[in-house]
């Protein structure tokens, strides 16, 4: 079974794991990031090959956070959940083979710049299939990175419907409530002396469902911004 691939965490009925904004950010955050470091890498290899000073410990830097993007996108860990969705489980393990490609990309590049930084005679040759490799994992990264952000979307839509949802509960409740109040009166101006007590009970309940009614409207308003 692929690394990570037992790790994924379940999602709901809608397909939309319940994860926060916050987490969807930094997983399209990691998933950028690794697209970056990717294309520095190569960049910073083939200077390194030409000898610019300094080249190849910068290009093993942006392999280092290539690595660290792919291991946290990978493995549920803290608030990061995996692979946590089936249309992430097919790109990095099925007919895309994601996750392949990426480690695939990962060790040659390791191998590229140890071959430059040691002047063998593979280094050429290495490094030319670096180069050829990056287009096409390009390719997947951008896919991958698509896919987070429709599930940030997907996330979005879910947590306004379910918002609105409660607040049209609300509502409906602070409908019956201003009935009650509105009856209540009503047999608080008919029992006279006796009825002043519950007619100041019915008009704080009234309020109150007005300030029930505000806090929806502003509750509705946020979700359709």
């Amino acid at each position: 079974m692929p690394q990570g691939h037992s790790e994924a965490s379940s999602s709901d009925d809608s397909g939309v794991a319940p994860l926060s904004g916050e987490v969807f950010g930094a997983l399209i955050n990691l998933s950028g990031r690794r697209r970056f470091t990717s294309q520095r890498l190569v960049l910073y290899a083939v200077l390194g090959a030409q000898g610019h000073e300094g080249a190849v410990a910068t290009a093993r830097e942006a392999l280092a956070l290539f690595r660290g993007a792919h291991q946290a996108l990978l493995r549920r860990s803290g608030e990061l959940p995996g692979v946590f969705c089936p249309e992430l489980e097919e790109v990095y393990f099925g007919k895309p083979q994601g996750d392949a490609r990426i480690v695939h990309f990962s060790e040659l590049a390791g191998r590229a710049l140890n071959a430059i930084e040691d002047k063998l005679k593979s280094a050429p040759e290495l490094l030319e299939a670096l180069v050829k490799e990056t287009t096409p994992l390009l390719a997947v990264l951008n896919q991958i990175t698509g896919i987070y952000e429709e599930q940030s979307r997907k996330h979005s839509r879910l947590m306004r419907d379910q918002l609105r949802g409660i607040m049209t509960d609300i509502e409906t409740i602070a409908r019956e409530a201003k009935m009650v109040a509105f009856n209540a009166r009503i047999v608080a101006a008919r029992s006279g002396q006796a009825g002043r007590e519950f007619s100041v009970v019915a008009g704080v309940l009234s309020n109150i469902t007005g300030e029930i009614d505000e806090l929806v409207k502003a509750a509705l308003n946020g979700t359709a911004a």
